[in-house]
């Protein structure tokens, strides 16, 4: 079974070359991260993930979070290895300086994420959904609660999660239940029931902090009735030590598909009187501070699948590599040879290669944005970032997501036989990713929101703004060697251009006709941000080589380009006509007669 080595060289491309380091260290708190600093984080970042997390992964699979009691315990080497992510400060790099956090950019824990993830998603599953709930009380928080949790929390001393939904409710979050009685004294009895709580019990912290979704008594109904409490394990004592264990204990645990070292847990509140809880921010805004964490969560879920398939193209390799098998096609004579001989594997490989960098390159100049939006000095500098991101995040969760659960089963393709056999560890990276395109709001979520809060509501100006970035790189494309990638990238606008303008004119009269191709909109607008930009990848490479500065990296990035512009490029203008034109056939059937 391979190792996971990160992908430093064609990070550096990424963080330097495209997304522009080099001007995001010129926002305001950015200033240290240089490029040779960014360089010693990856290359550090790298050592653990090969180091602590990888060899874990396989035994957090096969030996996953076991639960007795209400008491949850992780796997073997678990705890260890969160004591020294924590001692190593990994916990706190994006987090603001203010808070205790290392400020670095988003840029640069994005892809630091990736390489948790790769290493060991069981893993990294617990570290993400405690930043995204340091951003809640960060951002909506009275003083007194982020005074109280934020330290700890930015450390890792203690972890935190995020309590959504419910067994009655699912995705549908107008039907929570979860009650929060006032008791005069500032604080709420909570009482009820969550389910799908990613580390709501575990070993690693002394302390849990819980954000949870509930009701007040005069709350109105629907999802505007819903408020958000922190609810802590362990209530806190005057001075700040732990006191009496918080009336809130985990039920039972998920039998799962994958990620079987990160205990999914059913969280009971308020079974022997009532767990505390206290406010975020005002009544009824829960849902509005929740989709803080949410949005950060659903980036960093597209991380997830980043990683996922990086680990799964690094497995494929190796043994495409090792695995002497047939005879070379076309080659007279030919003796037995390794799999990666073969053209259909190295299409395969292929796939895997060129999607998994188009997915990194997207999700790295994403991140370069939210780091504009969030510390620019410039308002109007800000409002562009930030449309930009808001339009991005459904692709960056969606697409990659989905596009990582068919990359790990190219790589179970690849081996075969094999493949299908657990010990190899292909098949690990394909049950693990399953869950990605669910978490956090399934691909079909994604495109609703992407087609109905982020196209029809501005009337397709934020995806307009980013077709005219697609056109400007698409006619920048110069020379014979760049051609094929120019035309099928233009190619491939052309279609989205067109879906846009289709959703645009006809959401209003007719969502339901348009939904149906939502979630093929969304492949088409992934597929096409990603070969924009593999397209800059290859302009850059071209020059370089221009200018005397040519490597094998940098003939890779054109080959690869070309190879996706042929392979995955190519299906932008059929899944136009699918989004455009494949209503009715959906939707013509009546209930019965499916």
């Amino acid at each position: 079974m391979s190792e996971y080595t990160a992908p430093l060289r064609d990070m550096q491309f990424v963080v330097e070359e495209l997304a522009g380091l080099d001007t995001v260290n010129q926002l305001p708190g950015y200033e240290e991260a240089t490029a040779d600093l960014v360089q010693a984080v990856f290359e550090e970042a790298s050592k653990f993930a090969s180091g602590v997390l990888g060899p874990l992964n396989r035994a957090g699979d096969s030996n996953g979070a076991k639960w007795k009691d209400t008491v949850v315990t992780t796997t073997p080497g678990w705890k260890p290895a969160y004591e020294q992510f924590v001692e190593g400060g990994w916990n706190a790099l994006a987090c603001p300086a203010e808070i205790g956090g290392q400020n670095l950019p988003r840029l640069v824990s994005a892809l630091v994420e990736e390489m948790w993830n790769a290493a060991n998603i069981s893993f990294a599953l617990c570290p993400m959904l405690t930043r995204g709930a340091i951003e809640a009380i960060e951002l909506r928080g009275s003083e007194h609660l982020k005074e109280t949790y934020l330290p700890k929390m930015v450390s890792g001393e203690w972890t935190g999660t995020m309590n959504l939904t419910e067994p009655q409710a699912g995705s549908d979050l107008a039907a929570v239940r979860t009650r929060a009685v006032p008791q005069g004294d500032g604080s709420y009895k909570i009482d009820g029931q969550k389910i799908f709580i990613t580390y709501g019990e575990h070993d690693l912290t002394d302390n849990i902090i819980h954000l949870v979704l509930a009701r007040t008594p005069t709350a109105p109904e629907g999802v505007k009735g819903i408020s958000l409490f922190v609810v802590p394990k362990f209530m806190l004592n005057d001075d700040g030590s732990l006191g009496e264990r918080n009336d809130v204990r985990c039920v039972s645990i998920e039998h799962k598909l994958g990620i079987h070292g990160s205990p999914t847990c059913v969280l009971a509140f308020g079974q022997n009187g009532g767990a505390t809880g206290y406010l975020v921010g005002e009544e009824n805004r829960g849902l509005e501070y929740m989709f803080i964490m949410m949005n950060a969560a659903r980036y960093s879920v597209g991380i997830e699948g980043i990683g996922l398939s990086e680990r799964a193209y690094q497995h494929a390799l190796a043994y495409a590599r090792d695995r002497v098998q047939g005879t070379e096609a076309g080659v007279k004579g030919s003796g037995k040879v390794a799999i990666i001989r073969h053209p259909d594997v190295r299409r395969m490989l292929m796939l895997m290669k060129s999607q998994t960098e188009a997915m990194r390159a997207l999700a790295g100049v994403v991140a370069a944005a939210m780091d504009t939006a969030r510390v620019s000095a410039d308002a109007a500098q800000q409002a562009q970032a930030q449309a930009f991101v808001d339009i991005m995040i459904p692709i960056v969760k969606g697409w990659s997501t989905e596009n990582s659960i068919d990359i790990a089963s190219l790589g179970v393709q690849i081996h075969g036989g094999m493949g299908f056999i657990e010990e190899t560890g292909a098949a690990q990276y394909l049950r693990d990713a399953r869950i990605t395109a669910i978490y956090e709001g399934t691909t079909g979520i994604q495109a609703a929101d992407l087609i109905g809060r982020k196209m029809a509501r501005d009337q397709g100006q934020a995806a307009k703004t980013v077709i005219a970035s697609m056109r400007a790189t698409a006619e920048s494309l110069q020379g014979a060697e760049l051609a094929a990638i120019r035309e099928s990238l233009t190619a491939g606008i052309d279609a989205f251009d067109r879906c846009v303008q289709y959703v645009v004119t006809n959401y209003g009269a007719d969502a339901r006709s348009v939904s149906v191709g939502s979630v093929p909109l969304l492949k088409l607008f992934g597929i096409v941000a990603g070969g924009w930009q593999l397209a800059r990848s290859a302009a850059i490479a071209s020059q370089h080589i221009a200018d005397g500065k040519g490597s094998d990296f940098y003939k890779t990035k054109i080959v690869t380009a070309r190879f996706y512009a042929d392979h995955v490029l190519a299906q932008a203008p059929g899944l136009a006509h699918t989004v455009i034109d494949g209503a009715s056939g959906a939707l013509a059937l009546a209930d019965d007669q499916f």
